[in-house]
């Protein structure tokens, strides 16, 4: 044994540590020892370093009890161990007093420690006490291990202390467990103090309201004032009588509770959303037929068949009003424009508004899933508001404005309520004059309102909703519609967007048409107008770097170097050149649309591969149409064993668009006669129409915007079901003149006119 190295009986202190210069007196039998070494212990664990410290004295306790008291003097690293003939277990210990001398570091380090055990202490209020006994410790290990006295520490930070047996070590780890009990302690106290405040706050205002109420009263002039606020205007509002009485039923629950409370709150809120609809304010309205459809044809080209129906509902308006009809709230109308985007059917209802004078709003319904958004929220719930109706009234000031409701096709459903079924309710001529919102709990009469649905598309509106519209289809224009569009309305309105006037800049006819037919291809004219205004950006930018002198005209050349490369091309005669190629005719969300459907074979297994997104009911059509085609196969010159252990796969290019409806019928079975027999499909030819199992060709909708795509297209024949021989009236007289329409009523007429005499000489394209 070394002369630094001692045997000490070791005492173990289950979850207490004792510090160097620390005093305890403790229950333990150290025999006739006058110095042992305290270890703490966890469980079964004993720390590694210990507490050399001697016995001062030793005391007899009540019951013949032994205890011992007992001065930390400094660290002990515990070595060997071993026990004596009394089973008592001794250890060889290094003694580790600290180092009398201190370098510059721990010099530092003691004054930050010192520091920071100030902050501590004066965030606790201490009395002085402790900062003096902090004050008296000169050796610096003894001051960092004045952290250990912190009830703060756990058991296993101090056992960490402990075993730092480097001071400069120590002091640190002391410095780093003081400064985060000082944050802490920071953090407390500021919670307190706004904790503090605010009650305080809450006390100061509670005392100045109730002065402040009794100096009103001392002067008459206490929380009346408000009421008799809101009863002058309650007055003034002209309402219903029922809605009057539930005004005064509000007023006088709030003047029975005074202005301070929290329900006080939400009863002005609530006197305020009533008083904001314009129950008494109507514009006057203006029933001319004839200004009507001036207006109308100033703002829009084209659309007759709209124009006229918006007329005759201005007309029937007037002659009720004349006649002294007005009043019968069960024979208005719901007027649901339906067509692509980019057709202008927002932009007639802001038309329709400024015909009849009345005030114009637009609601926004596309993605609302909330029934609450149409009926608004019950008052019971926290931040509840009105419906959208309301806030519509509110935004026209009048009680007959004009309201879009815009998108009313894409109104979603789920656990909150299905708005389509509230706004059965409002469209329901028979209905809603008594409509009632939920926040406001009165009859609403909504029957003066000109209601103006639209939408893309009919089919996505629930039945019920769209039996009670009537809808008017906005189907696209021609190329000739576009070009006086593009001439008379958004090309001026493009060239002032862009700054210039209209003596610097002017385009042509022809310009026009080719902007039209090689760089758009839509059933409105969004893009077209996109189109118009890269082409006038650009010449302002030559006019604005002085490349160019005004008047600059734009011709057929400036389009091809403003734009690029054409965009849009006709490609029907090269996809048909190879049999098994036939071009339908779809109407879609954005309007028509040409389709080419492939068909191909292959002499492995019997099955029918069908790609390109198709929905359930084009599924259900090539199905079909391979029927249709075998049973027809001896009037076509199909050999019948063309069919057996034969696979066919039919592809819709565009894969990553959905596709489905029925009116792909007639197209699949002739891309299949096509393939089978090596015809190819004539190129000028589109058709659309369902056919059956028998043959027979089924009618379709959406005829219009079939036929305008198919015109735009370059296609000249278009075969459709007899049954549609009617629609072809409703078509434009351009068209009329360029198509020719083949109505047909079995698949038989649909080949005869489809595909080429001859077989082709090559069955694949190169």
């Amino acid at each position: 044994m070394s002369e630094t190295t001692i045997r000490l009986l070791l005492v173990p202190l289950d979850d207490l540590v004792v510090f160097p210069n620390m005093n305890v007196t403790l229950t333990v039998d150290v025999a006739g020892e006058e110095r042992v070494l305290l270890v703490p212990k966890s469980g079964d664990e004993y720390a590694g370093v210990g507490t050399v410290a001697e016995i001062t004295d030793r005391i007899r306790l009540p019951g013949g009890a032994r205890a011992v008291a007992l001065n930390g003097l400094h660290r002990g690293i515990a070595g060997a161990a071993g026990t004596d003939s009394q089973g008592r277990l001794y250890v060889d210990v290094e003694e580790r007093p600290d180092p009398e001398e201190a370098d510059g570091r721990i010099r530092e380090l003691e004054r930050e420690y010192r520091a920071v055990v100030e902050e501590i202490l004066e965030l606790r209020g201490d009395d002085g006490r402790i900062a003096a006994f902090v004050r008296s410790i000169t050796e610096p290990g003894a001051l960092a291990d004045t952290a250990g006295y912190s009830p703060d520490l756990t058991f296993e930070q101090k056992v960490q202390l402990l075993e730092a047996v480097d001071v400069r070590e120590r002091l640190e780890l002391s410095l780093e467990m003081q400064r985060e009990r000082l944050a802490l302690m920071q953090v407390r106290r500021r919670i307190q103090e706004d904790v503090e405040s605010g009650v305080e706050k809450q006390q100061r205002e509670y005392i100045l309201r109730r002065q402040l109420d009794s100096i009103r009263k001392e002067l008459g002039d206490d929380e009346a004032s408000v009421v008799e606020e809101y009863r002058a205007k309650i007055a003034e509002a002209e309402m219903p009588e029922n809605v009057l009485e539930q005004a005064e039923r509000e007023l006088s629950r709030l003047e029975r509770m005074g202005d301070q409370t929290p329900e006080a709150t939400v009863i002005r809120n609530y006197l305020d959303w009533l008083l904001a609809v314009p129950w008494s304010k109507r514009s006057d309205e203006r029933l001319d037929p004839v200004h009507t459809r001036e207006v109308l044809d100033a703002d829009h080209a084209g659309l007759e068949d709209v124009k006229d129906r918006i007329v005759e509902h201005i007309a029937v308006a007037k002659l009720r009003r004349e006649r002294g009809v007005e009043d019968d709230k069960r024979s208005g109308v719901i007027l649901t424009l339906i067509g692509p985007p980019g057709t202008g059917k927002t932009s007639i209802g802001e038309s329709i508004a400024r015909a009849t004078g009345r005030e114009f709003v637009r609601m926004s319904l596309g993605g609302i899933r909330d029934e609450a958004e149409i009926r608004g929220h019950r008052r019971t719930y926290i931040g509840a508001l009105p419906g959208r109706l309301v806030r519509a009234l509110r935004d026209a000031g009048t009680m007959n404005p004009v309201i879009m409701l815009d998108e009313v096709d894409k109104v979603g459903a789920d656990w909150r309520g299905d708005p389509s079924s509230a706004l059965l309710e409002v469209l329901d001529p028979a209905q809603n004059h008594s409509f009632r919102d939920h926040y406001l709990d009165v009859e609403l009469d909504l029957s003066e309102i000109f209601f103006i649905a639209t939408g893309n598309m009919a089919e996505t509106i629930p039945g019920p909703l769209l039996d009670r519209m009537e809808v008017i289809r906005f189907d696209g224009y021609t190329t000739d519609e576009k070009v006086a569009i593009a001439r008379d309305y958004l090309w001026p309105r493009q060239r002032e967007r862009n700054g210039l006037r209209e003596d610097e800049v002017s385009v042509t006819d022809d310009a026009l048409e080719k902007v039209v037919e090689e760089y758009t291809r839509e059933a409105g004219v969004r893009q077209l107008e996109r189109e118009l205004g890269t082409l006038l950006r650009k010449t302002a930018t030559r006019i604005a770097s002085e490349e160019v002198e005004p008047p600059v005209e734009i011709g057929e050349e400036a389009v091809r170097e403003a734009l690029g490369r054409q965009k849009i091309f006709r490609e029907v005669a090269e996809r048909t050149a190879v049999p098994g190629v036939a071009t339908g005719l779809a109407a879609t969300a954005t309007g028509g649309d040409v389709l080419f459907i492939e068909a191909t074979s292959h002499t492995d297994g019997d099955k029918l591969v069908l790609t390109g997104q198709l929905g359930d009911v084009m599924k259900e059509s090539a199905q079909i149409a391979i029927s249709t085609v075998r049973a027809l196969a001896p009037q076509l010159g199909i050999d019948e064993d063309a069919f057996e252990k034969r696979s066919f796969h039919l592809h819709v290019p565009a894969g990553a668009i959905p596709k489905d409806g029925p009116s792909a019928g007639i197209t699949m079975a002739t891309a299949v006669a096509s393939l089978l027999t090596s015809r190819p499909v004539k190129h000028t030819v589109g058709m659309t129409g369902e056919i059956t199992l028998q043959g027979r060709v089924l009618p379709i909708g959406g005829l219009k915007q079939k036929v305008l795509a198919a015109h735009a297209a370059g296609i000249t024949d278009v075969i459709l079901p007899e049954r549609n021989r009617a629609d072809i009236e409703e078509l434009p007289e351009k068209v009329r003149e360029d198509v020719t329409f083949h109505p047909v009523m079995s698949i038989g007429e649909v080949l005869a006119l489809a595909l080429e005499e001859e077989p082709a000489r090559r069955n694949v394209a190169l």
